[in-house]
C-alpha cells in the first residue's frame, strides 16, 4: 500500500491511499491541490509519499489520467489481476559521465538503456532499494540517496507476460558515487546485461528510455546541453 500525503505550510491538509492505476500528483490535483517536492517515508508495505502541497482548481474529466494501451475485452479482463510494481532508481554522475545499465533480452526492451535500480522490496526502503539495486546492477556504492521524482504508467493490454492491467511506480533519486570504478553487473542473468559511465557527448548515441530523460531533468540537470562537471 502507497499513502499519499500534502502538506502546506507543514501541516498536513489531504491524505489517501493511491488507487491502482493513480499518479499521485494527478490524484493531489484531482482534489484540489498542486504538488511540488515529494519525500519517501517508511517502507514498501507501508510506504507514504509526502508532497509539499498548494491549492490549485481541479482539472476537467477530460485532462485526467487514463490508462495507456489497447485494453483488454470483457472475457480477457475477468481472467486479469491488477499488478502494481513500485521501483527505485537513481541519476548518478561522476565525472562528468551518468551511470547506466543496459536492460537484458527478458526485459522486452533488450538494448535500450536505464538508469541503475530495480524493484522495491517488501519491507524495504526505496533509498535501501537503491544503494542495493546499483550495487548489484553496476558494482558502484552510492551514498546521499535522495527522491526528486515520481513517475507512473498504468498500462491495459497485451504484454509478452500475457494480459495485464499494470501500474507502475517509479521513483527518482539523485545519490552520489563517492569512488567511481569500472561498473561490474554482479547481477548475472536478471534484467541487466551490461552497465558504464556514459559521457554526456555520448549519450545522443545511446537508446534509452523514456524515463531517463525526465530523471535526469528532475533532477535539476540539463539533458540537452553540455553536461555539468561533477
Amino acid at each position: 500500500m502507497i499513502t499519499v500525503v500534502g502538506r502546506s505550510a507543514e501541516v498536513e491538509v489531504v491524505r489517501f491511499v493511491l488507487a491502482h492505476g493513480e499518479d499521485p500528483r494527478a490524484g493531489l490535483l484531482a482534489r484540489g491541490w498542486a504538488a511540488g517536492a515529494v519525500r519517501a517515508q517508511g517502507v514498501l508495505g507501508a510506504l507514504v509519499l509526502a508532497f509539499e502541497v498548494e491549492r490549485a482548481d481541479p482539472p476537467g474529466e477530460a485532462a485526467r489520467t487514463r490508462p495507456q494501451g489497447p485494453g483488454l475485452g470483457a472475457v480477457e479482463r475477468r481472467g486479469v489481476v491488477p499488478r502494481q510494481r513500485v521501483a527505485a532508481y537513481a541519476v548518478v554522475v561522476a565525472d562528468g559521465a551518468l551511470l547506466l545499465t543496459q536492460l537484458s533480452s527478458a526485459t522486452g526492451a533488450g538494448g535500450r538503456w536505464n538508469l541503475p535500480g530495480g524493484g522495491v522490496d517488501d519491507g524495504e526502503s526505496p533509498a535501501d532499494a537503491v544503494v542495493r539495486e546499483v550495487t548489484e546492477e553496476t558494482g558502484q556504492l552510492v551514498v546521499d540517496v535522495r527522491l526528486r521524482e515520481v513517475m507512473t504508467q498504468h498500462w491495459v493490454g497485451r504484454s509478452p507476460r500475457g494480459a495485464e492491467d499494470y501500474h507502475a511506480v517509479r521513483l527518482l533519486h539523485t545519490a552520489r558515487c563517492p569512488q567511481p570504478s569500472p561498473p561490474v553487473v554482479h547481477d548475472v542473468g536478471g534484467s541487466t546485461s551490461a552497465a558504464r559511465w556514459v559521457p554526456w557527448d555520448e549519450l545522443g548515441a545511446v537508446p534509452v528510455v523514456a524515463s531517463v530523460p525526465a530523471a535526469v531533468r528532475a533532477a535539476g540537470l540539463p539533458w540537452d546541453h553540455a553536461w555539468p562537471q561533477s
